[in-house]
């Protein structure tokens, strides 16, 4: 039996519990837990522990996005790997390029978001999430289990880069100045794009930008993405110009978030900041907007 070929960006956890088991499938569980004291540089923890003791869908492996699915020697925090990191954190989950792969986390879904982005900016299309992640699965009393699952042995995956998918500081200086037509989109909550709330030093926003807050692209009773018309009102703020859509946050996580529920919405057209704001307040003489 091999893998049903995925058609949208998410799947649910029907579609998984009817897949689990087929030749071609992995699945990947990418949880990262915040941690209370928020200290610099501190503020997530791997959620390794829990997928081991807490419990993961059956066959899940673990993918750790802090140290094998970023570039831990990056300016800022979860930095893309490179093309050749990439492909040696995809080979050591066990995903070659005839692999199907479903990714979750135990959150609301931004983690698995940004796993889903790198593997499309890496060339690759067989990947989905679970929409409403570990949450929902766990929820609707599906089974789980316990203890490390060693990734299957493949060759080695190659990647093909797709950097129109990713933008850096200086095109988003070319945004903020007019010269680039394109929509600035703040992932963050509200409170945080305002101003009046964010552990960076500098708050605020970067000028232009609109607001669709990632948390309110899902269902807080399903934990599952919103659907037609619901989600379409969410995203209207990015969507209504037409633009090319440049999604940001903190450090480029939320902003998989929003940049995946727009994939799902049917907008191609999309690119992530990497560096968010992590990168842009750092610098001193980039502007910020507050209103709060």
């Amino acid at each position: 039996m091999t893998a049903t070929v995925l058609t949208s960006p998410l799947v649910s956890t029907q579609w998984l519990a009817d897949h689990l088991g087929t030749d071609d499938l992995v699945v990947l569980d990418a949880t990262v837990l915040p941690v209370k004291a928020q200290g610099a540089g501190s503020r997530w923890l791997s959620g390794h522990d829990e997928y081991l003791i807490g419990g993961h869908v059956p066959g899940a492996v673990f993918a750790d996005i802090l140290e094998v699915f970023s570039d831990p020697s990056g300016s800022f925090g979860f930095a893309r790997p490179s093309t050749e990191l990439f492909e040696l954190a995809a080979t050591s989950v066990g995903i070659g390029n005839t692999t199907t792969v479903v990714v979750y986390d135990g959150s609301v879904g931004q983690w698995a978001a940004r796993i889903w982005w790198l593997f499309r900016s890496f060339g690759y299309d067989g990947v989905a999430v679970l929409d409403g992640g570990l949450a929902k699965w766990k929820a609707e009393d599906r089974p789980t289990d316990t203890g490390h699952v060693e990734p299957r042995v493949v060759e080695a995956f190659s990647a093909t880069e797709r950097p129109e998918l990713w933008v850096d500081k200086q095109f988003v200086e070319s945004v903020v100045s007019g010269e680039t037509d394109a929509v600035l989109v703040c992932s963050l909550p509200r409170a945080e794009f305002s101003g009046e709330a964010g552990a960076r030093s500098r708050r605020g926003h970067i000028p232009g930008s609109v607001n669709v807050p990632a948390g309110r692209l899902v269902d807080r009773e399903t934990n599952a993405f919103l659907h037609g018309d619901a989600l379409a009102e969410q995203i209207a703020p990015a969507t209504a110009s037409g633009n090319r859509i440049v999604t940001y946050c903190g450090g480029g996580i939320a902003a998989a978030s929003g940049a995946l529920a727009l994939a799902a919405a049917g907008h191609t057209d999309v690119a992530i900041y990497d560096g968010s704001l992590n990168e842009w307040t750092a610098d001193e003489s980039a502007p910020l907007v507050v209103t709060g």
